[in-house]
């Protein structure tokens, strides 16, 4: 399940489908399937920028098309978690099991963004204490230097 996070969309199916969308979008007439290709290629981009218009592109055909919503909901999981928005990721993966509760590459991919929390969550801690203690030792330097001037 983590190459689905980490799997990028080779450029010439990004333009062949970028191509697609913007050509009925110029028409006026955007299928949801030209639609959903675009924004599948966008959610497996390496850009944050495209794997955001990709879920965008994807909030839009869930809210307007019931009969992709699965296959939308799993994207948007994805997407989302793509970009570290992990609580949003799971929102998505809780609706889809709501809709599938035995979907196995689901619940797959909700235990490998769980996992993605608590490692960036200990990283941002160890972070979070490196700095608090930087600042005492910074703090306790510049209180010893000013009691051997006194």
């Amino acid at each position: 399940m983590e190459d689905l996070l980490t799997e990028t969309v080779p450029a010439e199916d990004l333009k062949k489908f970028e191509k697609a969308y913007h050509e009925q979008l110029y028409k006026h007439d955007v299928t949801p399937k030209a639609q959903f290709e675009y924004a599948w290629c966008l959610v497996r981009s390496k850009y944050p920028a495209d794997i955001k218009k990709g879920i965008f592109l994807l909030q839009e055909l869930f809210r307007s098309h019931e009969e992709g919503q699965r296959d939308y909901l799993f994207y948007l999981a994805i997407g989302n978690a793509r970009i570290k928005e992990y609580t949003k990721a799971l929102k998505y993966v809780r609706s889809f099991l709501n809709i599938e509760p035995g979907n196995s590459q689901v619940m797959a991919l909700e235990t490998t963004i769980k996992k993605k929390m608590e490692k960036e969550g200990l990283v941002g801690m160890a972070v979070a204490t490196g700095v608090v203690l930087a600042i005492g030792a910074a703090v306790g330097l510049g209180i010893s230097v000013l009691s051997k001037k006194t």
